[in-house]
């Protein structure tokens, strides 16, 4: 199997080292892992600003870019959504959007893995975004994924569903409203005392990580779970 990593433009630019873990953790698992330098934007930003002309340039680019692979790991429900659920809308049904994965559904669903053997100590809650949750239906792997991490408890709380506010383009056309909505997705968070904040989007960490940075908070700790699962791995 040709395996291609789709690192997203936010991964890329603020958060690395989410890249780095998705590629140790899928090498750890035997699998061999391609990296296309041509890669870029998969045009979700245009996409939803209404460009349909450019966000499609990039959809067929994004298509010939990763047509030779078997399948595209991406650690983002977001742009991983993209792909799948509105690439046919703006170029048709192509063989590429029906391969493409959430990092933590190609774990699960497509490997069949499920304890990597990771240990965190703490108590923490899973925030999967919007895309992942409703649109790829990721939530359960990723779940499962955490559920075997060693000293972890996870904790629900009533926000655990609620959009975090972000939504790329909505948090800066409407950025009053997408704070008022972070601050309440984290107000039950912070009344549960965890120790870790954990996502499946860098996107959706980037936007709470922020607010709890701005009110000075440095629990609990804004995490991917990519990072959480490559804890299995010795350091490079």
């Amino acid at each position: 199997m040709r395996v291609a990593l789709f690192v997203p433009c936010f991964v890329d630019l603020f958060f690395p080292q989410v890249g780095v873990a998705s590629l140790r953790l899928l090498e750890h698992l035997g699998v061999e892992v391609d990296y296309p330098q041509q890669q870029t934007c998969c045009g979700q930003p245009l996409y939803n600003a209404g460009d349909r002309e450019q966000a499609s340039e990039l959809a067929e680019r994004f298509c010939r870019i990763f047509a030779p692979y078997d399948a595209i790991v991406c650690p983002s429900g977001s742009c991983t959504s993209m792909v799948q659920h509105h690439y046919p809308s703006l170029i048709g049904d192509r063989s590429v959007s029906h391969r493409v994965f959430e990092l933590c559904d190609f774990l699960v669903r497509e490997l069949g893995v499920e304890q990597l053997g990771a240990r965190l100590a703490g108590r923490a809650v899973l925030h999967v975004g919007c895309h992942g949750l409703r649109q790829l239906g990721s939530a359960e792997s990723a779940g499962r994924l955490l559920q075997n991490v060693a000293d972890l408890t996870l904790v629900e709380v009533p926000s655990e569903t609620w959009c975090c506010g972000f939504g790329g383009t909505f948090a800066v056309k409407y950025p009053e409203v997408s704070t008022a909505m972070a601050q309440r997705k984290l107000e039950p968070i912070l009344a549960a005392e965890v120790d870790y904040l954990l996502s499946t989007d860098s996107s959706c960490l980037m936007q709470l990580g922020g607010l709890l940075s701005r009110h000075q908070l440095t629990r609990p700790r804004p995490l991917h779970v990519a990072e959480v699962l490559a804890g299995c791995l010795e350091e490079p």
